[in-house]
């Protein structure tokens, strides 16, 4: 039996760089301040000679002014600081070609976001916004975008965290992998069916399951990574593939995993949604 690598984000750093060259706080050109976002672990360093901006969670940093933020959950100012490291990534690389463009590396183990009082009154959904549309801007741009999922990707954190990535690499369930966008508790409470019945559905359905492997059946991760040791040779082949992708044209991000769902069988209705919802779209101004 494999070992849980959850709480493991800081660590984990060290399993994708050349061990030794992290510079934690220092993304392109810009240093960021430590006392910001202190569940949030950012940097660069070496990645297969060359280099690259890693982004990764803190399970055991706790954020003293916001006290819903502990366990590796992504808070306001989290959300923030990756934010800005990505954008700052950006502008160092902006003169570069694409196939120049360093990657951002994205190491994914949190619980959610952390909706306290204080975090929804000053405005924590635009920080979570402002860092998932970072993601997909650098995507646009050309930086290849790997997200790896070392233990809990769940809810929104995931969303802004993870699921704007290139593509996405996770664990296989023996390492204790968590991949769900609702418990099945809360899924319940919605639809107003009993957990067994929901569990019982989970079992053949992806759609209401948790897991790397449904969502792999569902195209929503590209690749299980079955061995730590494989970890750093699974990120190096993606980050090639993607500048290649990148290059002819290649659907990557969340559309490309759209269509790989669909080759898997995990997302038979997809083409036949897509175009109901544009049929109405398109009726709704006429």
């Amino acid at each position: 039996m494999a070992e849980s690598l959850i709480g493991r984000g800081r660590e984990a750093v060290e399993w994708v760089l050349e061990p030794g060259t992290f510079k934690e706080n220092l993304v392109g050109t810009d240093t960021m301040d430590e006392n910001l976002g202190p569940g949030a672990v950012v940097g660069t360093g070496i990645l297969d000679g060359e280099e690259a901006a890693v982004l990764a969670i803190d399970a055991q940093a706790v954020n003293g002014r916001f006290p819903v933020v502990y366990f590796g959950a992504i808070g306001l100012e989290e959300a923030y600081k990756m934010a800005l490291s990505v954008y700052a990534v950006m502008e160092a690389d902006k003169e570069k070609k694409p196939s120049e463009k360093r990657p951002i590396v994205l190491i994914v183990d949190t619980p959610g976001n952390a909706p306290g009082k204080v975090e929804e009154i000053i405005g924590m959904n635009k920080a979570t916004g402002a860092y998932q549309l970072a993601l997909a801007e650098a995507r646009l741009a050309g930086h290849p975008v790997i997200a790896l999922v070392i233990g809990r990707a769940i809810s929104g954190a995931f969303l802004c965290h993870g699921l704007q990535a290139d593509r996405i690499l996770a664990m296989t369930p023996e390492f204790g992998t968590m991949i769900h966008v609702m418990p099945i508790s809360s899924i319940s409470r919605i639809t107003k069916l009993d957990v067994e019945r929901l569990t019982e559905l989970s079992k053949t359905n992806p759609v209401f399951a948790a897991g790397a492997d449904f969502f792999y059946q569902l195209g929503g991760v590209d690749e299980l990574v079955d061995s730590m040791e494989k970890i750093p040779g699974a990120i190096r082949r993606q980050i090639t593939d993607v500048r290649r992708a990148k290059e002819t044209g290649e659907l990557t991000g969340p559309l490309g995993r759209g269509l790989l769902g669909m080759k898997r069988g995990g997302r038979k209705s997809r083409e036949r949604v897509i175009a109901k919802m544009e049929e109405e779209y398109a009726g709704a101004f006429l």
